[in-house]
């Protein structure tokens, strides 16, 4: 298989582990570590098993997460470069972004 090939991968939500997790023919491609409160999910860590690195998985592990983000009502976090980067190539993403609404003053 060339390293250009995309591979179909199936992303789950492990909630007990706080992560999605990507699987090809059954075996674990990548995951992304998030942390998750009521109304915020911040995403702190993407990573991509060496064999699978340009197939796009990491892309289908952000497509699926900041979907479901989007249908559970969640602002997202982009803790982690890869989501910073992606969301930012994606701009159908950008509102999902959280930001802060602080008007406190030192």
């Amino acid at each position: 298989m060339s390293d250009s090939q995309t591979h179909t991968a199936q992303v789950i939500d492990n909630t007990a582990s706080n992560r999605y997790e990507a699987f090809v023919d059954g075996e674990l491609a990548g995951f992304a570590e998030y942390i998750r409160t009521k109304n915020l999910i911040a995403f702190v860590h993407t990573e991509v098993n060496v064999g699978y690195e340009g197939q796009g998985i990491g892309a289908a592990l952000v497509r699926s997460s900041l979907d479901t983000a989007r249908t559970a009502g969640l602002a997202v976090l982009p803790v982690c470069p890869f989501y910073t980067g992606w969301i930012a190539r994606h701009p159908e993403y950008r509102e999902l972004v959280y930001t802060s609404r602080s008007k406190v003053n030192d």
